[in-house]
């Protein structure tokens, strides 16, 4: 199979050193990827401050026709990258699918909304005209992660696109082939070479170096709270604006009177989505302890009649991306404390799956709020619960992490979801229903350690702008 290269000013980088891109379904090598660094972070930053002025300078409504070119593009090539996503990642085929559909969304809803983004006149008096511009920073750095690459590639090129910028990406390590895929066709949908730079490699190494560049003007990341720190520290010393879209452990708070057949259906898809390789998954239940039982009957049911399999295969629940995160995993489950595993808790034994990255849909009743299981971000399809007996305890057991991505409340009652939904510190709130970070239209990002700045929705774009303020004397 091809080797993954560096897309560089509309073409190919031969790079001598690679790494193994491996299949987690079974653990054997897809091909190989390029382990980018110092220089070849160079030459994209290069190739982006020379295409940007250009690009810049083009005209709103033809920035937003090319957007909208590129996703049709997208949808012609539903199926190959669905299936480079699927492999990749493991995740199943039908999810992945969706991720096309989405990743072309992006294109097309920033193509659209870009045209009426406009920066405001200010009325001081008749003597003076003063109004704002928006203004694009210039060369965008992205860092995305491995669990929806197309969808957050997807999301940091069109915004940066739609804006003026243009962008140097890095992929995650382990699944670098669908942003590559995007970066060619955004040549065919006739943006300039050198707007969209896409650059694979390792972390510490390419990462490292496009964080860390004196050309880029605007840093953007997705994935840990650790390393999103680090980057956070490399922006602060070049005084950098950043966005970043970091850890969760959501919650989802289930009262009394709630819909628990739909709330266990929720529940269920919100942490096996993606095998819980989410940062927005439900991975917390937080329920009232007068339904606790029978809401844990109900996923608990939904979580045996699962299917696994290789995501190519489409099943219910692909693989981990890797062995090294169905170690973490297990260490999660292993030392989970006084909960009781009502379901799963451990690796399949049988067959091909045992030769992959799976692990069971697992589902810990009753863990203590305090262990790490419910502090800390597991990222794998492990669903823990914790009762309540009032609204304020429901409040502060979902309030009581380092966390604030995502919360979603099950009630009949809208006076108390409307009075919770104030309360609880997250990005994100719903209300009888869930989506791992909602909608492509709905601003998303975190409070406290998930992160700052918001992605998706028409504030994206003040993200990736600067405004300017002129002010003329009429006198």
């Amino acid at each position: 199979m091809q080797t993954a290269l560096p897309f560089i000013d509309g073409q190919d980088v031969p790079v001598s050193v690679t790494y193994d891109n491996v299949d987690p379904a079974d653990g054997s090598v897809i091909g190989a990827v390029a382990r980018s660094g110092e220089a070849e972070v160079d030459r994209a930053v290069e190739a982006a401050a020379a295409a940007q002025p250009g690009w810049a300078r083009t005209l709103t409504e033809h920035r937003a026709d090319a957007l909208q070119r590129l996703a049709d593009l997208v949808d012609r090539d539903r199926e190959q990258l669905a299936l480079t996503e699927s492999q990749d990642t493991g995740k199943p085929l039908s999810q992945a699918r969706t991720d096309v559909t989405v990743a072309a969304r992006y294109f097309r809803y920033y193509g659209r909304v870009i045209e009426a983004f406009y920066g405001q006149a200010i009325p001081i008096g008749p003597d003076l005209h003063v109004y704002t511009r928006r203004e694009p920073f210039g060369v965008v750095g992205s860092v995305v992660a491995w669990n929806y690459p197309l969808q957050l590639a997807s999301r940091s090129i069109a915004a940066s696109l739609a804006t003026g910028n243009a962008i140097v990406l890095k992929p995650a390590d382990e699944t670098p082939r669908t942003a590559l895929a995007l970066a060619r066709l955004s040549v065919e949908a006739g943006i300039p070479a050198g707007a969209v730079n896409v650059v694979p490699g390792l972390g510490a190494e390419a990462g490292a170096a496009l964080t860390a560049h004196p050309g880029v003007a605007h840093l953007g990341f997705v994935g840990s709270t650790q390393t999103g720190s680090a980057v956070a520290h490399a922006a602060a010393e070049r005084v950098v604006p950043t966005v970043l879209e970091l850890g969760g452990k959501s919650a989802q708070i289930v009262f009394a009177d709630a819909d628990l057949d739909r709330a266990a259906d929720f529940g269920t898809r919100a942490i096996l989505q993606n095998a819980g390789q989410t940062c927005s998954a439900g991975s917390r239940l937080v329920v009232h302890e007068s339904v606790r039982q029978e809401l844990v009957g109900k996923i608990a049911e939904r979580f045996r009649t699962t299917r696994l399999g290789r995501g190519t295969d489409d099943p219910d629940l692909g693989p981990l991306v890797s062995a090294k995160q169905q170690d973490r995993v297990r260490g999660y489950v292993e030392n989970a404390g006084s909960g009781e595993v009502v379901v799963g808790g451990s690796a399949p034994q049988d067959g091909a799956l045992a030769e992959g990255a799976y692990w069971l849909p697992t589902l810990i009743d009753g863990v203590d709020p305090d262990s790490a299981i419910a502090q800390e971000e597991v990222f794998g399809p492990v669903l823990v619960t914790l009762p309540f007996s009032d609204e304020e305890e429901a409040v502060a057991l979902a309030n009581g992490t380092d966390y604030g991505l995502i919360s979603a409340i099950w009630t009949r009652d809208l006076a108390r979801a409307h009075r919770v939904a104030a309360q609880v510190e997250a990005g994100q709130i719903f209300v009888n229903t869930y989506g791992a970070g909602g909608g492509v239209e709905l601003p998303f990002g975190g409070f406290k350690q998930s992160g700052y700045g918001r992605e998706k929705g028409i504030e994206a774009l003040a993200g990736f702008t600067q405004t300017k303020t002129v002010v003329i004397s009429l006198a």
